[in-house]
């Protein structure tokens, strides 16, 4: 079957991480498949194609307007795809147009955030053959705030992008080292575009509240709006050689290796990539409780889970980490193998062909 991956901009966040696995994977599985964007380019712009997976754009320079998307109809009537997948916030708002454009064509919108959505994104959702939310929260969101029959609804994780390479004990030492981490050093990681959604500042505020005597670093990795604001934060409060921000990395796994524990204050999520990839890493995972978050741990198993805005019970979480090793090391393992057992790439993939199979079956019954 021909699949059509289509997203806004192949910017460095987790839906466009996912919106690039998905493409290779369908394409892996034997399906031609293109991912096309609005804009052309981007950090996550694939510069290695693989066989059956095309990449295109509609806008031929970068006028860098997300929402514009021209001549969208026109090739996705040229490419005649079985599925089209709408990915994103902006892409999702043409679900409806597009379905309505190509009624044999199974149009999927999906629900990835927990960020208040557009009107077109819900007329989309209302409309569209199919809806994927990637957590059972947002499913339900969508089901009792817009009005979606619970069966056009089908509930897929997120897929691990970057499972666990088998790192030496060098590489954690010398990644540690780039930032002045000893081997002594509690070493707390958090990887987030930085948008004030994700609160990283909120880290930076529990991390300097933390006793002087405990030796901990705060990695804090992404790039993005509320980055400078952050920045500042940890020079007001004299935290430059204990706070550090790495940047963007397209792939983050050696600052994985390297981490101790997972922290996440974000306020609003649907599924969290990070907190994913960190256990699947081995990192027990401190987070606010925002939607969907619960379902990507086992809380007092794989993780300890936050009511949201309780600084003084987050940090409370750090220090039981800190001061406890057996603990955290029993999580890290436990923490591990329920990443790898649910959130796997081949797994995910899967589910979401089979859907997709059900969805053209569907349609060509009498």
């Amino acid at each position: 079957m021909k699949i059509l991956v289509l997203q806004d901009y192949l910017r460095s966040g987790g839906t466009e991480r996912q919106s690039v696995l998905l493409a290779q994977g369908f394409a892996r599985a034997g399906h031609p498949t293109t991912l096309l964007t609005f804009r052309p380019g981007g950090p996550l712009q694939p510069t290695t194609l693989i066989p059956r997976l095309s990449c295109a754009s509609l806008q031929r320079i970068d006028p860098k307007l997300d929402w514009w998307a021209p001549g969208l109809i026109r090739r996705a009537r040229a490419l005649a795809p079985a599925i089209i997948i709408c990915m994103g916030r902006m892409a999702n708002c043409y679900g409806r147009s597009l379905q309505s454009a190509l009624p044999a064509t199974a149009v999927i919108s999906t629900l990835r955030t927990g960020k208040s959505l557009p009107w077109l994104l819900k007329k989309s959702l209302q409309t569209t053959r199919h809806v994927i939310a990637n957590s059972h929260a947002a499913r339900d969101q969508a089901s009792q705030r817009h009005a979606i029959a619970p069966e056009r609804i089908s509930v897929i994780h997120n897929a691990l992008v970057f499972p666990p390479a088998t790192a030496q004990p060098e590489t954690r030492s010398i990644t540690r080292e780039r930032f002045g981490a000893t081997a002594d050093t509690l070493v707390l990681l958090d990887v987030a575009m930085f948008r004030p959604e994700k609160n990283q500042i909120a880290l930076v505020d529990i991390a300097s509240r933390l006793p002087p005597d405990l030796p901990w670093q705060l990695w804090l990795a992404g790039d993005g709006p509320a980055l400078a604001t952050c920045r500042a934060r940890a020079v007001a409060l004299g935290l430059s050689s204990k706070i550090h921000f790495p940047g963007w990395l397209k792939n983050p796994g050696s600052l994985y290796a390297a981490a101790d524990i997972a922290v996440h204050a974000s306020h609003r999520e649907s599924l969290s990539n990070f907190l994913i990839e960190a256990q699947a890493h081995g990192l027990p995972a401190i987070a606010y409780d925002a939607l969907g978050v619960s379902e990507t741990f086992i809380p007092e198993e794989t993780g300890i889970l936050i009511p949201t805005d309780d600084s003084n019970r987050f940090q409370s979480a750090i220090l039981r980490l800190a001061h406890n090793s057996v603990l955290r090391g029993h999580m890290s393992a436990r923490a591990r193998t329920h990443a790898l057992a649910n959130f796997s790439t081949a797994t995910q993939i899967k589910a979401y062909l089979d859907l997709f199979l059900q969805l053209i079956s569907s349609n060509s019954k009498p």
